[in-house]
């Protein structure tokens, strides 16, 4: 009973974000005062101090699994280091969106621009799982976050040397620009010829004289990016037993909203501040990435065993097995045979068009048709961090508490609200109200995707392949996204069209059909639960 009170406590939260801040809202209507303006940075934070303290402070445990307090707080040391990298890794991931309405500014970027950008980068994501989770299932999640966050901290000097170039004169293509175009063309006008053969035009190299560099560059970081979800399910996937795994996915999910916070509201406010100064939103992820890379070199280890305690059964797919590397081929066939992986790989291609289509183009929407000023678009990064906490952390104590420790019925109950939100986005186009359903439809999509790729991948994949079961669940999760982008690039408005809103009216009804495909999928298999070979 106590359970469902908090979980109904914490819906209640969640519904009460957006009148907490109404008054709020409608002052910015009149004009703002700085009393206005301070008052409305002071809700903020307390907003998302108010949703971390209560969901600390509910956390459930689960009383059927104990620990020594000495091996819990080692535990949370570890998971805390895999988490902050992967938090900042998003910092790092998502400064592309935040970067391109200054990019616009120097006619480098448009909308088909950054959706063939981002579209590209998500590509390369969906598919370095091939490499990437065998690999982190050989050598462990330690050498996997490290090489990811290394990898991503190369990629975004460069990203930020060519954005400085750009800066420095005015739009041109200075030496490192110069380069990265000369290695990326090849490529970027063979990927142009695929898609104009079907019709479908790209981003135009002419007007935009950095599109191929910027596609390359942020293609080689998304590379690296891809080894961070891979690296934190088979890093803690020893540690939890898979009846503790639902709270895992929230806390998932937690990590999740944090690098959403980080990557819209951190890299904004560099921008705020040093106006024009593009290259910050790569540099400064780049310099924080590498601090906690030291942190997590000395702090995270693969498995209890190498910190000192002992390994125990965790009751999952792979439980009670020996400890040898599978033969990768072997894996993937049998991955590939699983119905019940394949159906959450099909559902999470779903969750990856419409996390990126809301969260993503949400925030490209708001800047294009003027609603940069309202506060939903000044805090976008923590409001969507507050609503993907209360998401993860629903998600995850209905899971554990509600529905057995079985995942997919709540990813059937968050997907009806993303069908909900969906039809409600299309009779708001041009209504500011628009934002708050994104960032409520954004607790729903964050909740799903916790529980499958954060949970049910490890549970289905074992502890011992979970690298490989996680590698082509997420990469189906960006399949979706590199759909969705390519499928916007192509069909929203650009330049002076997307000021107005009225040409905005495709965005939300392509998600209508991949909301339903959700929901129809994860009611499917409501009753699906790994066969664990041992007990804790």
């Amino acid at each position: 009973m106590r359970h469902l009170a908090s979980i109904l406590i914490t819906f209640l939260i969640a519904s009460l974000i957006p009148a907490a801040i109404f008054a709020a809202e409608t002052a910015e209507a009149t004009k703002k005062s700085p009393f206005i303006k301070s008052l409305q940075e002071l809700v903020a934070i307390l907003i998302l101090l108010a949703t971390v303290m209560f969901v600390v402070a509910r956390l459930p445990k689960n009383k059927s699994i104990s620990h020594a307090p000495a091996y819990e707080r080692r535990r949370r040391w570890n998971w805390l280091a895999l988490g902050f990298i992967y938090a900042f890794l998003y910092m790092g991931r998502y400064n592309l969106t935040v970067s391109k309405y200054e990019f616009g500014k120097l006619n480098l970027m448009d909308t088909g621009d950054f959706g063939v950008i981002f579209g590209i980068g998500t590509l390369v994501y969906a598919f370095a799982f091939l490499i990437n989770g065998p690999l982190t299932d050989r050598f462990g999640a330690r050498l996997s976050i490290l090489t990811g966050a290394g990898g991503a901290i190369v990629a975004n000097i460069l990203l930020g040397i060519v954005s400085l170039e750009a800066v420095r004169s005015g739009g041109a293509i200075g030496p490192m620009g110069g380069v990265a175009n000369a290695i990326a063309e090849p490529f970027f006008h063979a990927f142009v010829g695929l898609r104009a053969f079907f019709g479908i035009s790209s981003g135009n190299t002419t007007a935009s004289p950095l599109l191929p560099a910027l596609s390359i560059l942020y293609a080689v970081n998304m590379y690296f990016q891809a080894f961070g979800a891979v690296a934190i399910v088979k890093g803690n996937a020893p540690w939890f037993h898979v009846d503790e795994r639902g709270v895992f996915g929230g806390i998932f999910g937690i990590l999740i909203s944090l690098g959403v916070y980080f990557a819209y509201d951190w890299n904004g406010l560099l921008l705020h501040v040093f106006k024009g100064q593009i290259q910050l939103v790569f540099f400064v992820p780049a310099a924080i990435l590498a601090v906690v890379f030291l942190i997590g070199l000395v702090v995270i280890r693969n498995s209890p065993a190498e910190a000192g305690f002992r390994n125990f059964l965790t009751g999952d797919a792979t439980a009670g097995e020996d400890d040898k590397p599978s033969n990768p081929i072997r894996v993937f066939a049998m991955m590939f045979k699983n119905p019940i992986i394949m159906t959450i790989a099909a559902i999470e291609f779903c969750s990856g068009f419409l996390r990126q289509a809301i969260m993503q183009w949400g925030y490209v929407y708001g800047k294009a048709t003027g609603l940069k000023e309202i506060f939903v678009m000044q805090h976008w990064g923590l409001l969507l961090c507050c609503a993907g906490i209360l998401g993860g952390m629903f998600a995850g104590t209905i899971s554990d508490h509600l529905f057995e420790s079985r995942r997919a019925p709540v990813a059937a109950v968050l997907y009806a609200g993303m069908v909900a939100g969906s039809l409600i986005m299309c009779l708001l186009i041009g209504n500011t109200m628009l934002m708050w359903v994104i960032i409520l439809m954004s607790l729903a999509i964050i909740g799903v995707h916790g529980m499958l790729s954060g949970t049910m991948s490890m549970d289905f994949g074992g502890a011992k392949n979970a690298g490989i079961a996680v590698g082509i669940i997420d990469g189906a999760v960006y399949l979706g996204t590199a759909a969705m982008s390519f499928l916007y690039a192509w069909r929203l408005p650009e330049g002076d069209k997307a000021k107005d809103s009225a040409n905005w009216s495709e965005w939300p009804l392509w998600m209508i059909p991949l909301a339903v495909i959700g929901l129809v999928l994860a009611y499917c298999i409501r009753n699906a639960k790994p066969e664990g070979k041992g007990a804790h």
